[in-house]
């Protein structure tokens, strides 16, 4: 599995692991009951600590994208087309919050802001 690890960002490597595995599973790039690697395979492949990769594991099982069966592995769950929608909605969200502070900084006024919006969205 091809997970790529930034040593230097300020996300933590368990957040970068679970969004590169949501975010293939969401692309269609792991099917529904796809085995993944196991915590040791892929610790050993990313070079990070296995506890890393089981809570990567594990909140991609709280979140209901990997199921994970005692002595088997972890495997992709059900594609559930509502839950993808709104993790897609999610990282929509995220990304207006992060340009919406970005035009604040640069000292645009909400009207400045709504305004650019409806620019962009006619245009697109």
């Amino acid at each position: 599995m091809n997970i790529i690890i930034n040593h230097t960002s300020m996300q933590p490597i368990y957040d970068q692991i679970v969004n590169q595995i949501k975010d293939k599973i969401m692309h269609g790039e792991l099917l529904e009951e796809t085995m993944l690697p196991s915590v040791r395979t892929l610790a050993k492949d990313l070079k990070v600590s296995a506890l890393t990769v089981k809570k990567a594991y594990d909140r991609l099982e709280e979140e209901g994208f990997v199921i994970t069966v005692h002595g088997k592995g972890s495997f992709v769950a059900c594609a559930n087309q509502a839950q993808m929608l709104e993790e897609k909605k999610k990282e929509v969200e995220a990304e207006f919050e992060q340009s919406i502070r970005k035009a604040r900084s640069c000292g645009m006024e909400e009207q400045e802001i709504r305004e650019l919006f409806e620019i962009v969205l006619e245009e697109s």
